[in-house]
């Protein structure tokens, strides 16, 4: 995303590439990403390594377990880790994560069924979670 509320830190990001279409991990994410985009991939193969603590690493497993057409409040997986308290730690891991979509984040939403926060965006999230059919589509108005 262009615009992300919490980008990653630059020795995060690794070394540059001149053409990242010739790294092969890179190549197959955005085959995977454009299968997701075009409605044919589900869920995602490709290997993660994010920087992150205990706690977010342990969040963001929880987010890859949420499948696709599905959502889960930020209590239900505070529920998750064990300790419904979490549910604002959870929010913020939640926030932080580094791999939207292939992580998907946007899964998670507030208890009574609320778009909260999004950092790539609330449009962003809105769009995904239709995309994949957990909200439906704008309805057409004439006002």
């Amino acid at each position: 995303m262009h615009d992300p509320t919490h980008p990653p830190a630059a020795e995060d990001l690794g070394t540059a590439l001149t053409r990242p279409s010739e790294h092969p991990l890179l190549a197959l994410c955005a085959k995977e990403l454009s299968e997701y985009f075009d409605g044919h991939r589900t869920s995602f193969s490709i290997p993660l390594d994010a920087h992150g603590t205990e706690f977010q690493h342990r969040v963001w497993a929880k987010l890859t377990q949420i499948p696709f057409g599905e959502s889960r409040s930020y209590g239900d997986l505070a529920l998750d880790l064990g300790d419904v308290k979490l549910t604002r730690a959870v929010g913020t891991a939640n926030g932080r994560n580094p791999i939207s979509i292939v992580v998907p984040c946007h899964r998670v939403i507030g208890a009574d069924g609320s778009l909260t926060g999004y950092a790539g965006g609330l449009e962003r999230k809105l769009f995904l979670l239709r995309l994949e059919g957990i909200l439906p589509p704008p309805q057409d108005t004439l006002f």
